[in-house]
């Protein structure tokens, strides 16, 4: 019985195949649209989500003050000082790496090419705590770091800009302000980040040369800290708030006048928005299948006017009217799966499409498709049986009848 209302159904598809191949567009975009928008979805959160990543999910950030909203600050901000940064590298067995970091964008300049960038003041632990090797020469030694020697690290944006292409770099001076370095490292190529900075246009320096010859003062702003792979970061975390609450004479009664954050929050806070946003854009691209539905139920109440005769012959026969109802149902189902198949098909042809263009990872939910596929056979079912019922409650003798 099933059987031959599939085949019935597949002869009256092809019998009026252009009618059926506009009737299930409506389906296909549907499909196709849901499957793309949450695939390409949850590939911008991979993608995003692995750049955070790359930035260290083990590192933790101490800052000053306490942040208070986009942008602005608590109003009592303390800078930290060498001490505490040495206290944090001596106490806490659950560090790895710590470095004061201090920024300034200054103009660089070598020989007649001169060229702005990010000069950072940094410690060696800066590159373990970022996961930054270098691609050639060597990191500061521990009398430039002490006496703040003129010597400097540069990223790969900086050397394209300044340098011939097959200019030897290691030992050249690049002059800053008032003072020339030399170079003694170039760090391998990062790209940019999750926010789209470019990481390699940088110029690394002692920290203690930041300090005497940019900024002037012996104030630390920022200190990263990685912490060791066996140890929870919510745990180094605890131990960093109780050493440095204890060193500021923070008591219980008061909060902390400074903050400590990891990549770990942002990871989390990216997933939370980019999943909002990708079940936000299912549910839009899903609204197109009921208007594929009504469609659908549409010409199969054209289809069931043109046929009453036959249904009226088909009941002279014998046949029953849930058999008629079967019959137009299973056609219903039929149109708006196949417009699902092809639905399904387009999607993660768009997916990948989409995944090149963007320059996002592929990913390709299998749930998601069986999920879409089979409520566009669902959509069938609902916006079939009304023609279905109107076929099977059809009188034989007016059926008969009509012409």
């Amino acid at each position: 019985m099933l059987r031959n209302a599939f085949f019935q159904a597949l002869r009256e598809i092809r019998r009026n195949l252009m009618r059926s191949l506009l009737t299930a567009i409506g389906i296909v975009i549907g499909i196709a649209s849901v499957i793309a928008m949450v695939n390409i979805g949850k590939g911008a959160s991979k993608s995003i989500t692995q750049s955070v990543e790359k930035l260290g999910s083990n590192t933790l950030y101490i800052m000053p003050g306490q942040q208070r909203g986009p942008g602005n600050r608590g109003a009592i901000e303390i800078p930290f000082k060498k001490k505490d940064l040495e206290t944090l590298r001596s106490s806490l067995y659950a560090l790895e790496a710590i470095s004061p970091v201090e920024n300034a964008s200054m103009t660089i300049i070598y020989k007649d090419q001169n060229y702005r960038t990010n000069i950072r003041g940094v410690e060696n632990d800066y590159l373990v705590a970022q996961n930054w090797n270098l691609q050639e020469g060597r990191a500061f030694d521990k009398s430039e770091l002490r006496t703040g020697q003129n010597v400097c690290i540069v990223g790969q944006t900086v050397i394209k800009t300044l340098f011939a292409p097959s200019e030897l770099i290691l030992g050249k001076r690049i002059r800053l302000k008032n003072f020339s370095c030399e170079v003694i490292g170039i760090l391998e190529a990062k790209g940019a980040n999750t926010f789209g900075s470019d990481q390699d246009d940088i110029l690394l320096v002692p920290f203690s040369l930041f300090q005497r010859r940019i900024s002037g003062s012996d104030n630390i702003h920022l200190m990263i800290a990685a912490v060791k792979e066996n140890i929870p970061l919510v745990e180094a975390k605890v131990q960093i708030e109780r050493l440095l609450r204890e060193r500021r004479r923070i008591d219980s009664a008061n909060e902390d006048n400074f903050s400590v954050r990891s990549m770990t929050a942002l990871i989390d806070t990216i997933s939370e928005v980019t999943t909002i946003l990708t079940i936000m854009l299912g549910a839009v691209a899903a609204i197109s299948l009921v208007v594929g539905g009504i469609g659908i139920m549409n010409i199969m109440l054209v289809s069931v006017t043109e046929r009453t005769r036959e249904i009226g012959i088909r009941m002279a026969v014998g046949a029953m009217a849930k058999d008629i109802l079967i019959q137009f149902l299973i056609e219903s189902i039929v149109l708006s799966g196949l417009g699902g198949i092809v639905g399904v098909v387009l999607g993660v042809a768009i997916s990948f499409g989409a995944t090149l263009w963007l320059d996002i990872a592929l990913v390709i939910d299998p749930a998601i498709t069986m999920i879409a596929l089979l409520f566009s056979m669902l959509i069938g079912i609902v916006f079939g049986i009304i023609p279905a019922r109107k076929a099977a409650n059809m009188n034989p003798i007016d059926a008969l009848r009509y012409e």
